[in-house]
């Protein structure tokens, strides 16, 4: 009798065991029954916090209207920043939950950059991929696209998408753009070459890429059909999810709402001149990127709707320089700036550059139609992602980012004590730490601007005693605290000396990258060197495996 019971016990460890090994090789989670959450993280491009109509219901617009449903079903975060205010340090933060300074990234990749971010450092996909999770990516990379540095070789599984921003490069009807750039020029045999024309800003001599995985399938791609190529593959693949079994995350980076825009075109119009040059054009396009999202979140609905966290922002403030083409900052004007010359939005680090619109959705675990005012950055996305999937994050580095758990989950109002803005293109030196953001104030170490629709600049000033401003009251930006109050004295010494520790903090790092910032011509992504604009046509049907 009790061989015939030990017989028994062990039998059920064995097919327990069996079991526990079968459901991690699927990728679920053991305890209490529950499946690790999937992720899908939406990323916008140069898109204003004002072009939520959520965070200014008072304009009744409507063209964000299944953004506006996903807040009402989740969570609006009025607080939450970009880490940089252009495009490749915001990324390489979002991935790595570490400031440029830490990462390498200090600013933006270029056509024929021969490396990108540093492959000493360790991405968020990488580490979810090794955790069993299938990663997957559609949209702008912009952090390297050569050999490891590609997304491919950076922890996802699928990429679809574009190498770099979708004006660094030529298409065969542009979209819209100041100043309005040519189409490729046209087919032909000829030695490759990669340089701007004679149109400040436009690139006419290499066609922008399309790529899946490591392959270029199209070159120049068809910028009118990129919003329905990149929800195709996105729909795609969160319904192939669920046949996998599979926790998965989906990171998708949007063209909108940088230059070009190329928003649907009435019937009969052929081409982009057909369009009114006025402020409709930003406004369809603001509605065909809602599409996506809505079409994005009905997928997720459809599949794994209580086990899906959809996470939207943005890298980095509307691009003021593109005038009609340009988002929203809201109340976020920089007014002290402005009224000294120059742009305040992207690449400044003046509130609308980096102040962001925020989303975050998951039906029964995001309380709904909630908001939170809880200082934030994308940084953080990456400590909450790996939290939340049950991820440790390697030991052996320094990180910038906090877990936000309890203020997605459980609406805590607990943010950064301390938010540094680092420079990424109108003053100062890359990656200087020139503004830090407490509470309700911000401190400006350095001050400057980018270019306005109108062609000014304002010009860089140091301070050594930081302008210091109270948001609470002054969310524009105009006015600065007078430097001989108790309140600017006990503000500006909490705050130089936490900018002193991170600095030092910073140059003490061993885990600290530099990234390779070289260029060669024949870095550029060429499909077929023999012809115009390395001209290539689509390589078949994609399935997003």
């Amino acid at each position: 009798m009790a061989e015939a019971f030990s017989l028994f016990l062990l039998t059920g460890m064995l097919l327990c065991g069996l079991l526990l090994h079968t459901m991690s090789q699927h990728g679920a989670r053991v305890d209490n029954g529950s499946k690790r959450p999937n992720f899908i993280i939406i990323l916008a491009d140069d898109i204003g916090w004002g072009d939520l109509d959520a965070n200014r219901p008072e304009e009744k617009t409507n063209n964000t209207p299944y953004l506006n449903l996903m807040a009402e079903q989740g969570l609006k975060l009025t607080d939450f920043h970009s880490p940089a205010s252009t495009c490749s340090p915001s990324r390489a933060a979002i991935l790595t939950g570490r400031y440029g300074l830490r990462n390498g990234v200090t600013h933006n990749f270029a056509v024929g950059s021969v490396a990108g971010l540093p492959v000493s450092e360790v991405t968020l996909p990488q580490l979810l991929q090794k955790a069993g999770y299938y990663t997957a990516m559609i949209g702008k990379w912009h952090l390297g696209h050569n050999g490891p540095y590609g997304p491919a070789n950076r922890g996802f599984d699928y990429y679809f998408g574009i190498p770099y921003s979708n004006d660094m490069g030529c298409t065969d009807i542009p979209g819209y753009n100041l100043p309005q750039c040519l189409p490729c020029d046209t087919p032909g045999p000829q030695v490759f070459r990669s340089k701007r024309s004679a149109h400040e800003g436009c690139y006419s001599k290499v066609g922008l890429p399309l790529i899946e995985n490591s392959s270029i399938v199209e070159q120049p791609l068809n910028l009118w059909t990129l919003t329905e190529q990149y929800k195709s593959a996105a729909t795609r693949i969160i319904h192939k999810a669920r046949e996998r079994g599979q926790p998965y995350l989906l990171y998708i980076a949007l063209a909108h709402m940088h230059v070009p825009l190329a928003p649907p075109l009435p019937p009969g119009a052929p081409t982009a001149a057909h369009h009114p040059n006025d402020g409709r054009v930003y406004s369809a396009s603001l509605r065909e990127m809602d599409g996506l999202v809505g079409a994005v979140k009905s997928a997720s609905d459809d599949t794994d709707k209580n086990n899906t966290l959809i996470w939207f922002t943005g890298d980095n403030g509307p691009w003021e320089k593109k005038c009609q083409y340009a988002g929203s900052v809201g109340p976020f004007m920089g007014k002290w700036q402005t009224s000294r010359g120059g742009g305040s939005a992207k690449r400044t680090t003046w509130e609308g550059g980096h102040r962001v619109p925020t989303v975050a959705y998951w039906p029964g675990r995001i309380p709904a139609n909630s908001t939170n005012s809880a200082l934030l950055s994308g940084m953080d996305i990456f400590p909450t992602l790996l939290s939340l999937a049950g991820v440790t994050p390697p030991s052996d580095r320094r990180y910038d980012g906090i877990d936000a758990t309890n203020t997605l989950l459980r609406g805590e109002q607990t943010g950064h004590e301390f938010l540094f803005h680092p420079n990424s293109g109108a003053a100062g030196e890359f990656g200087d730490l020139q503004t830090v953001r407490t509470g309700k104030y911000k401190a400006f170490y350095i001050t400057g601007a980018a270019e306005s629709c109108g062609g000014a600049t304002g010009r860089q000033e140091l301070h050594d005693t930081p302008l210091i401003f109270d948001l609470e009251r002054d969310e524009a930006e105009e006015t600065p605290l007078k430097v001989g109050t108790p309140e600017y004295q006990a503000v500006v010494k909490r705050i130089a000396r936490r900018r002193e520790e991170l600095l030092w903090d910073i140059a003490t790092d061993t885990s600290a990258s530099a990234a390779d910032y070289s260029t060669d011509e024949s870095a550029a992504p060429c499909c077929d060197p023999g012809q115009a604009v390395c001209r290539c046509h689509p390589r078949g049907q994609r399935d997003g495996n």
